[in-house]
């Protein structure tokens, strides 16, 4: 690919794209986390760009596709994923931005939004583990807000020190979510 695009350049793009299909950077990797570390997503492209992929540009779905494939080589690696967040969160002294705005809570709704991207990809089918998934997609389903017309998951949002348990929960969660669906324990 000749105009092949630099990371930076494609963080650019999605963080200045004016689409409604495009999600910013931070929402964009939560959404390739999901893919990378749950039930396969056959479509995931289509997905991520609700069915828009045709309208976007080849070098700009080359460069998602090499950044999805940074996260899987993260994990062979056995290192965990890069988080765009987080970084005050085990801070005590710095307030963590909880905020509709904020950089966790965009990361949550990518993450969401492709947990349940397929309804053939249903993370809970499995009865065996749908409890472990459930317990481990808690803070990412909280944080997002996506279900805040359930009473306990709005309280819970409102609670600040359960939001920062939760944040500092996701790295390890995402591991452990990999290895529930990626083992044969």
């Amino acid at each position: 690919m000749s105009n092949q695009l630099s990371f930076d350049e494609l963080l650019d793009y999605m963080d200045n794209q004016e689409s409604q299909f495009v999600l910013d950077s931070v929402a964009a990797h939560g959404f390739l986390t999901a893919t990378v570390i749950g039930l396969p997503l056959p479509n995931w492209m289509d997905a991520l760009f609700e069915g828009h992929t045709s309208e976007i540009p080849e070098n700009v779905i080359d460069g998602i596709t090499r950044w999805r494939d940074s996260i899987i080589a993260e994990l062979k690696n056995e290192t965990p994923i890069a988080l765009p967040f987080n970084e005050d969160a085990g801070d005590e002294e710095v307030a963590v931005d909880f905020s509709d705005d904020s950089d966790i809570v965009a990361w949550s709704i990518g993450f969401v939004d492709a947990m349940y991207g397929d309804e053939a990809s249903d993370w809970f089918e499995d009865e065996e583990t749908a409890e472990d998934v459930a317990v481990l997609t808690l803070p990412m389903i909280v944080l997002s807000g996506i279900d805040d017309e359930d009473p306990e998951l709005a309280e819970m949002r409102k609670d600040e020190d359960k939001l920062a348990q939760m944040a500092n929960s996701i790295e390890g969660n995402l591991t452990e979510l990999f290895l529930l669906f990626h083992t044969n324990d």
